[in-house]
Protein backbone atom coordinates (compact mmCIF):
# COMPACT_ATOMS: atom_id res chain seq x y z
CA UNK A 1 0.00 0.00 0.00
CA UNK A 2 1.40 3.35 -0.94
CA UNK A 3 0.41 6.70 0.18
CA UNK A 4 0.72 9.95 -1.49
CA UNK A 5 0.98 13.04 0.16
CA UNK A 6 -0.56 16.22 -2.20
CA UNK A 7 0.34 19.79 -1.90
CA UNK A 8 -2.34 22.29 -3.21
CA UNK A 9 -5.71 21.00 -5.11
CA UNK A 10 -4.70 18.42 -7.62
CA UNK A 11 -7.78 17.93 -9.93
CA UNK A 12 -10.07 15.21 -9.14
CA UNK A 13 -9.52 13.48 -12.66
CA UNK A 14 -5.64 13.04 -11.65
CA UNK A 15 -5.79 11.53 -8.31
CA UNK A 16 -8.84 8.95 -9.22
CA UNK A 17 -5.94 7.16 -10.88
CA UNK A 18 -4.51 6.01 -7.37
CA UNK A 19 -6.98 3.31 -6.71
CA UNK A 20 -8.05 2.73 -3.38
CA UNK A 21 -6.93 -0.68 -3.16
CA UNK A 22 -3.31 0.07 -3.47
CA UNK A 23 -3.41 3.75 -2.53
CA UNK A 24 -3.77 6.09 0.12
CA UNK A 25 -4.07 9.82 0.23
CA UNK A 26 -2.91 11.80 3.12
CA UNK A 27 -3.17 9.16 5.72
CA UNK A 28 0.51 9.10 6.81
CA UNK A 29 3.39 11.85 7.87
CA UNK A 30 5.73 9.46 5.97
CA UNK A 31 4.54 9.14 2.29
CA UNK A 32 6.15 7.30 -1.05
CA UNK A 33 5.33 9.89 -3.15
CA UNK A 34 4.46 13.29 -3.54
CA UNK A 35 2.41 15.80 -6.07
CA UNK A 36 1.98 18.90 -6.16
CA UNK A 37 1.31 22.14 -8.07
CA UNK A 38 3.13 25.62 -7.16
CA UNK A 39 3.67 24.75 -3.54
CA UNK A 40 7.52 25.22 -2.69
CA UNK A 41 9.35 22.26 -0.83
CA UNK A 42 12.75 24.33 -0.22
CA UNK A 43 12.13 24.24 3.36
CA UNK A 44 10.22 21.04 3.35
CA UNK A 45 12.13 18.14 5.16
CA UNK A 46 11.65 15.24 3.05
CA UNK A 47 10.90 11.91 5.49
CA UNK A 48 13.28 9.10 4.07
CA UNK A 49 9.80 7.03 2.69
CA UNK A 50 9.39 9.59 -0.05
CA UNK A 51 10.35 8.19 -3.42
CA UNK A 52 9.43 10.48 -5.55
CA UNK A 53 7.83 13.85 -6.44
CA UNK A 54 5.36 14.80 -9.09
CA UNK A 55 5.33 18.36 -10.07
CA UNK A 56 1.82 18.80 -12.10
CA UNK A 57 3.18 21.10 -14.70
CA UNK A 58 6.56 21.85 -16.29
CA UNK A 59 8.56 24.06 -14.19
CA UNK A 60 10.62 22.98 -10.85
CA UNK A 61 11.89 25.32 -9.52
CA UNK A 62 10.03 25.22 -6.80
CA UNK A 63 11.20 21.80 -5.74
CA UNK A 64 14.63 21.51 -4.27
CA UNK A 65 15.65 18.97 -6.72
CA UNK A 66 19.92 18.75 -6.35
CA UNK A 67 18.68 17.90 -2.70
CA UNK A 68 16.04 15.12 -4.21
CA UNK A 69 19.21 13.86 -6.77
CA UNK A 70 21.57 13.57 -3.79
CA UNK A 71 18.77 11.68 -1.55
CA UNK A 72 17.55 9.09 -4.22
CA UNK A 73 14.19 11.10 -4.78
CA UNK A 74 12.99 11.19 -8.57
CA UNK A 75 11.37 14.42 -9.40
CA UNK A 76 9.35 14.27 -12.20
CA UNK A 77 7.16 16.94 -14.09
CA UNK A 78 4.75 17.26 -16.97
CA UNK A 79 6.09 18.45 -19.80
CA UNK A 80 3.29 19.41 -22.78
CA UNK A 81 0.41 18.66 -20.80
CA UNK A 82 -0.09 22.73 -20.74
CA UNK A 83 1.57 24.00 -23.71
CA UNK A 84 -1.79 24.43 -25.27
CA UNK A 85 -3.34 26.80 -22.48
CA UNK A 86 0.04 28.79 -22.70
CA UNK A 87 0.24 29.06 -26.52
CA UNK A 88 -3.07 30.45 -27.05
CA UNK A 89 -2.04 32.96 -24.27
CA UNK A 90 1.10 33.60 -26.08
CA UNK A 91 -1.15 34.19 -29.35
CA UNK A 92 -3.54 36.28 -27.75
CA UNK A 93 -0.75 38.12 -26.08
CA UNK A 94 0.84 39.09 -29.38
CA UNK A 95 -2.65 39.91 -30.78
CA UNK A 96 -2.67 42.69 -27.76
CA UNK A 97 0.85 43.91 -28.29
CA UNK A 98 -0.36 44.75 -32.05
CA UNK A 99 -4.11 45.87 -31.50
CA UNK A 100 -4.76 47.96 -28.58
CA UNK A 101 -8.05 46.03 -27.66
CA UNK A 102 -7.87 46.65 -24.25
CA UNK A 103 -7.60 50.32 -23.89
CA UNK A 104 -10.16 50.85 -26.24
CA UNK A 105 -12.32 48.08 -24.62
CA UNK A 106 -11.64 50.03 -21.20
CA UNK A 107 -12.33 53.35 -22.94
CA UNK A 108 -15.76 52.42 -24.16
CA UNK A 109 -16.75 51.67 -20.41
CA UNK A 110 -16.18 55.50 -20.15
CA UNK A 111 -18.83 57.04 -22.78
CA UNK A 112 -22.13 58.12 -21.87
CA UNK A 113 -25.55 59.48 -23.66
CA UNK A 114 -28.02 58.22 -26.39
CA UNK A 115 -24.96 58.83 -28.98
CA UNK A 116 -22.34 56.10 -27.76
CA UNK A 117 -22.11 54.66 -31.06
CA UNK A 118 -21.97 57.92 -33.16
CA UNK A 119 -18.79 58.68 -30.10
CA UNK A 120 -17.45 55.39 -30.84
CA UNK A 121 -17.35 55.81 -34.51
CA UNK A 122 -16.02 59.06 -34.29
CA UNK A 123 -12.79 57.97 -31.84
CA UNK A 124 -12.17 54.95 -32.88
CA UNK A 125 -8.72 55.96 -34.62
CA UNK A 126 -6.98 56.37 -31.60
CA UNK A 127 -7.28 52.54 -31.06
CA UNK A 128 -5.78 52.18 -34.62
CA UNK A 129 -3.16 49.12 -34.59
CA UNK A 130 -1.05 46.90 -36.46
CA UNK A 131 -1.32 43.65 -38.13
CA UNK A 132 0.67 40.15 -37.58
CA UNK A 133 0.36 38.93 -41.10
CA UNK A 134 3.75 39.71 -42.57
CA UNK A 135 5.57 40.13 -38.95
CA UNK A 136 8.67 37.98 -38.21
CA UNK A 137 8.56 36.18 -34.65
CA UNK A 138 11.55 34.69 -32.85
CA UNK A 139 10.92 31.57 -30.98
CA UNK A 140 14.09 31.30 -28.70
CA UNK A 141 12.91 27.11 -27.39
CA UNK A 142 11.44 24.51 -29.32
CA UNK A 143 10.11 22.72 -26.93
CA UNK A 144 6.55 21.31 -26.52
CA UNK A 145 5.22 25.51 -25.74
CA UNK A 146 7.46 26.72 -28.61
CA UNK A 147 7.05 24.35 -31.13
CA UNK A 148 3.55 25.00 -30.79
CA UNK A 149 3.45 29.03 -30.46
CA UNK A 150 5.89 28.43 -34.22
CA UNK A 151 4.07 25.97 -35.93
CA UNK A 152 -0.06 28.57 -34.81
CA UNK A 153 2.50 31.77 -35.44
CA UNK A 154 2.77 30.65 -39.07
CA UNK A 155 -0.44 29.84 -39.76
CA UNK A 156 -1.58 33.24 -38.67
CA UNK A 157 0.61 34.90 -41.77
CA UNK A 158 4.13 35.48 -39.77
CA UNK A 159 7.56 34.88 -40.82
CA UNK A 160 9.02 32.74 -38.29
CA UNK A 161 11.99 31.43 -36.97
CA UNK A 162 13.09 29.74 -34.11
CA UNK A 163 16.56 28.82 -32.17
CA UNK A 164 17.03 25.72 -30.21
CA UNK A 165 20.27 23.71 -29.88
CA UNK A 166 19.01 20.93 -28.20
CA UNK A 167 16.41 20.14 -29.95
CA UNK A 168 14.82 17.12 -29.24
CA UNK A 169 13.89 14.57 -32.04
CA UNK A 170 10.39 14.36 -30.73
CA UNK A 171 9.62 17.84 -30.96
CA UNK A 172 11.64 18.19 -34.24
CA UNK A 173 9.66 15.81 -35.82
CA UNK A 174 6.16 17.98 -34.50
CA UNK A 175 8.06 21.70 -36.02
CA UNK A 176 6.82 22.89 -39.00
CA UNK A 177 9.00 22.68 -42.22
CA UNK A 178 7.64 26.51 -43.24
CA UNK A 179 9.49 27.45 -39.72
CA UNK A 180 12.92 28.67 -40.31
CA UNK A 181 16.19 27.53 -38.44
CA UNK A 182 18.19 29.97 -36.47
CA UNK A 183 21.82 28.97 -36.63
CA UNK A 184 22.66 31.02 -33.57
CA UNK A 185 20.72 33.43 -30.58
CA UNK A 186 21.94 37.01 -32.44
CA UNK A 187 20.44 35.66 -35.52
CA UNK A 188 16.94 35.98 -33.87
CA UNK A 189 17.72 39.09 -32.20
CA UNK A 190 19.04 41.02 -34.67
CA UNK A 191 16.41 39.82 -37.14
CA UNK A 192 13.01 39.27 -35.82
CA UNK A 193 10.27 42.02 -34.92
CA UNK A 194 8.74 39.93 -31.99
CA UNK A 195 10.76 37.77 -29.79
CA UNK A 196 9.10 35.43 -28.12
CA UNK A 197 11.21 33.18 -24.86
CA UNK A 198 10.40 29.37 -23.84
CA UNK A 199 13.36 27.80 -21.71
CA UNK A 200 13.54 26.31 -18.46
CA UNK A 201 14.96 28.26 -15.53
CA UNK A 202 18.57 26.66 -15.31
CA UNK A 203 21.89 28.22 -13.81
CA UNK A 204 22.79 28.72 -17.56
CA UNK A 205 19.36 30.36 -18.90
CA UNK A 206 18.96 32.70 -15.84
CA UNK A 207 19.05 36.20 -16.89
CA UNK A 208 20.02 35.15 -20.67
CA UNK A 209 18.47 37.92 -21.69
CA UNK A 210 19.97 40.84 -20.96
CA UNK A 211 21.19 44.47 -21.62
CA UNK A 212 23.54 43.05 -24.22
CA UNK A 213 20.72 40.71 -26.02
CA UNK A 214 18.26 43.47 -26.31
CA UNK A 215 20.75 45.79 -27.49
CA UNK A 216 20.84 43.83 -30.53
CA UNK A 217 17.22 43.69 -30.92
CA UNK A 218 15.71 46.28 -33.09
CA UNK A 219 14.50 49.05 -31.46
CA UNK A 220 11.20 48.51 -32.62
CA UNK A 221 11.13 45.06 -31.52
CA UNK A 222 9.01 43.57 -29.06
CA UNK A 223 9.31 40.99 -26.18
CA UNK A 224 7.82 38.22 -24.61
CA UNK A 225 8.82 36.27 -22.30
CA UNK A 226 6.22 33.16 -20.80
CA UNK A 227 8.62 30.86 -19.47
CA UNK A 228 10.17 32.01 -16.31
CA UNK A 229 11.06 35.26 -14.89
CA UNK A 230 14.20 35.04 -14.17
CA UNK A 231 15.60 34.28 -18.05
CA UNK A 232 14.61 38.21 -18.53
CA UNK A 233 16.65 40.74 -17.11
CA UNK A 234 13.67 43.15 -15.94
CA UNK A 235 16.19 45.62 -15.35
CA UNK A 236 17.57 45.52 -18.48
CA UNK A 237 14.50 45.81 -20.15
CA UNK A 238 13.33 48.89 -18.56
CA UNK A 239 16.64 50.44 -19.18
CA UNK A 240 16.12 50.07 -23.07
CA UNK A 241 12.17 50.95 -23.21
CA UNK A 242 13.22 54.15 -21.79
CA UNK A 243 15.73 54.62 -23.95
CA UNK A 244 13.27 53.95 -27.01
CA UNK A 245 15.58 50.91 -28.01
CA UNK A 246 13.06 48.43 -27.54
CA UNK A 247 9.12 48.60 -28.04
CA UNK A 248 7.65 46.61 -25.69
CA UNK A 249 7.53 43.64 -23.27
CA UNK A 250 4.72 41.23 -22.09
CA UNK A 251 5.39 38.96 -19.05
CA UNK A 252 3.74 36.73 -17.28
CA UNK A 253 5.72 37.00 -14.03
CA UNK A 254 4.81 40.00 -11.77
CA UNK A 255 6.92 42.05 -10.68
CA UNK A 256 6.34 45.99 -8.84
CA UNK A 257 8.79 47.68 -11.24
CA UNK A 258 6.83 46.70 -14.23
CA UNK A 259 3.91 47.98 -13.14
CA UNK A 260 2.18 51.04 -14.26
CA UNK A 261 4.12 51.31 -17.01
CA UNK A 262 2.52 51.83 -20.69
CA UNK A 263 4.79 49.95 -23.10
CA UNK A 264 4.60 46.85 -20.11
CA UNK A 265 1.99 44.48 -20.27
CA UNK A 266 1.96 42.13 -17.00
CA UNK A 267 -0.23 39.48 -16.43
CA UNK A 268 -0.71 37.64 -13.13
CA UNK A 269 1.09 34.25 -14.47
CA UNK A 270 -2.00 33.32 -16.25
CA UNK A 271 -0.15 30.61 -18.82
CA UNK A 272 -1.69 27.22 -17.59
CA UNK A 273 -4.52 28.84 -15.65
CA UNK A 274 -7.30 26.95 -17.53
CA UNK A 275 -9.66 23.63 -16.32
CA UNK A 276 -8.17 21.64 -19.34
CA UNK A 277 -4.79 22.65 -18.72
CA UNK A 278 -4.88 21.47 -14.83
CA UNK A 279 -6.66 18.44 -15.12
CA UNK A 280 -3.89 17.37 -18.07
CA UNK A 281 -1.18 18.05 -16.03
CA UNK A 282 -3.03 16.24 -12.99
CA UNK A 283 -3.07 12.81 -15.39
CA UNK A 284 0.07 12.97 -16.67
CA UNK A 285 1.41 13.55 -12.70
CA UNK A 286 0.00 10.90 -11.55
CA UNK A 287 0.19 8.46 -14.35
CA UNK A 288 4.07 8.88 -13.88
CA UNK A 289 3.66 8.76 -10.74
CA UNK A 290 2.25 5.36 -10.21
CA UNK A 291 3.93 3.90 -12.80
CA UNK A 292 7.40 4.72 -11.59
CA UNK A 293 6.05 3.50 -7.42
CA UNK A 294 4.71 0.33 -8.87
CA UNK A 295 7.42 -0.45 -11.32
CA UNK A 296 10.32 2.02 -10.93
CA UNK A 297 10.30 2.69 -14.79
CA UNK A 298 11.14 6.58 -14.58
CA UNK A 299 10.08 8.54 -17.74
CA UNK A 300 9.83 12.39 -17.60
CA UNK A 301 12.18 13.19 -14.48
CA UNK A 302 13.98 16.28 -13.99
CA UNK A 303 16.83 14.36 -12.44
CA UNK A 304 17.38 10.76 -13.75
CA UNK A 305 17.82 9.69 -17.14
CA UNK A 306 14.79 8.07 -18.56
CA UNK A 307 14.33 3.94 -17.68
CA UNK A 308 11.78 1.42 -19.20
CA UNK A 309 11.77 -1.89 -19.47
CA UNK A 310 9.04 -4.84 -19.48
CA UNK A 311 8.51 -6.45 -15.98
CA UNK A 312 7.68 -9.98 -16.53
CA UNK A 313 9.68 -11.73 -13.36
CA UNK A 314 8.70 -12.47 -10.23
CA UNK A 315 10.76 -9.07 -8.55
CA UNK A 316 12.65 -6.47 -9.73
CA UNK A 317 15.02 -4.26 -7.84
CA UNK A 318 15.92 -0.88 -8.64
CA UNK A 319 18.84 0.73 -7.57
CA UNK A 320 19.97 4.54 -7.53
CA UNK A 321 23.69 4.71 -7.33
CA UNK A 322 26.69 7.61 -7.95
CA UNK A 323 28.10 7.24 -11.82
CA UNK A 324 31.37 5.80 -11.07
CA UNK A 325 33.00 2.80 -13.13
CA UNK A 326 32.40 -1.08 -12.20
CA UNK A 327 28.78 -0.13 -10.20
CA UNK A 328 26.95 -2.73 -12.80
CA UNK A 329 29.66 -5.62 -12.46
CA UNK A 330 29.12 -5.26 -8.45
CA UNK A 331 25.29 -4.95 -8.95
CA UNK A 332 25.68 -8.46 -10.79
CA UNK A 333 28.03 -10.20 -8.45
CA UNK A 334 25.87 -9.06 -5.27
CA UNK A 335 22.89 -10.95 -7.41
CA UNK A 336 25.40 -13.81 -8.47
CA UNK A 337 26.34 -14.40 -4.49
CA UNK A 338 22.82 -15.54 -3.73
CA UNK A 339 22.67 -17.98 -6.49
CA UNK A 340 20.02 -15.84 -8.70
CA UNK A 341 20.38 -15.63 -12.32
CA UNK A 342 19.53 -11.70 -14.08
CA UNK A 343 16.69 -12.02 -16.29
CA UNK A 344 17.15 -8.69 -17.92
CA UNK A 345 18.92 -5.52 -16.92
CA UNK A 346 18.96 -1.87 -17.94
CA UNK A 347 20.90 0.85 -16.64
CA UNK A 348 21.37 4.52 -17.63
CA UNK A 349 23.43 7.34 -16.56
CA UNK A 350 22.87 11.25 -15.70
CA UNK A 351 25.56 13.42 -14.71
CA UNK A 352 27.04 12.33 -11.52
CA UNK A 353 23.97 9.44 -11.10
CA UNK A 354 22.77 6.28 -12.70
CA UNK A 355 19.80 4.33 -12.49
CA UNK A 356 19.30 0.79 -12.65
CA UNK A 357 16.90 -1.85 -13.29
CA UNK A 358 17.01 -5.40 -12.75
CA UNK A 359 14.55 -8.41 -13.09
CA UNK A 360 15.45 -11.42 -11.30
CA UNK A 361 14.17 -15.13 -12.43
CA UNK A 362 13.91 -15.50 -8.27
CA UNK A 363 9.95 -16.42 -6.15
CA UNK A 364 12.13 -16.62 -2.43
CA UNK A 365 11.77 -13.41 -0.98
CA UNK A 366 14.09 -13.73 1.44
CA UNK A 367 16.94 -14.33 -1.20
CA UNK A 368 16.14 -11.32 -2.83
CA UNK A 369 15.95 -9.20 0.15
CA UNK A 370 19.71 -10.28 1.07
CA UNK A 371 20.45 -9.09 -2.51
CA UNK A 372 19.15 -5.60 -1.66
CA UNK A 373 20.44 -5.68 1.55
CA UNK A 374 24.12 -6.23 0.24
CA UNK A 375 23.41 -3.71 -2.11
CA UNK A 376 22.63 -1.16 0.35
CA UNK A 377 25.61 -1.26 2.18
CA UNK A 378 27.55 -0.17 -1.13
CA UNK A 379 28.95 3.31 0.04
CA UNK A 380 27.77 4.27 -3.94
CA UNK A 381 24.54 3.16 -4.09
CA UNK A 382 22.18 5.75 -2.45
CA UNK A 383 18.87 3.99 -2.54
CA UNK A 384 17.55 0.41 -2.94
CA UNK A 385 14.17 -0.83 -3.73
CA UNK A 386 12.25 -4.79 -4.21
CA UNK A 387 9.33 -4.53 -5.88
CA UNK A 388 6.87 -7.59 -6.63
CA UNK A 389 5.74 -8.28 -9.42
CA UNK A 390 1.66 -8.40 -8.44
CA UNK A 391 -0.26 -8.92 -12.13
CA UNK A 392 2.45 -11.10 -13.59
CA UNK A 393 3.25 -8.80 -16.32
CA UNK A 394 4.15 -4.95 -15.98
Amino acid sequence: MFNIKTFNAIAPEGMSRFDKDNYTINERETPDGIILRSQKLHDYAFPESVLAVARAGAGTNNIPVAECTEKGIVVFNTPGANANAVKELVLASLLLSVRPILQGAQWVQGLTGEDVEAQAEAQKAQFAGHELEGKKLGVIGLGAIGAMVANDAYRLGMEVMGFDPFVSVDTAWTISRRVQRAQDLNEVLTTCDFITVHVPLTDKTKGMIGAGEIAKMKPTAKLFNFARGGIVDDDAVLTALEATELAGYTTDFADEKLLHHDKILVLPHLGASTDEAEVNCAKMAARTLKRFLETGVIKRSVNFPTVEMAFNSPYRITIINKNVPNMLGQISSAVAEEGINIENMVNRGRDDYAYTLVDINEDDEAKVAAVAEKLTANPEIIRVRVIKNETGAC
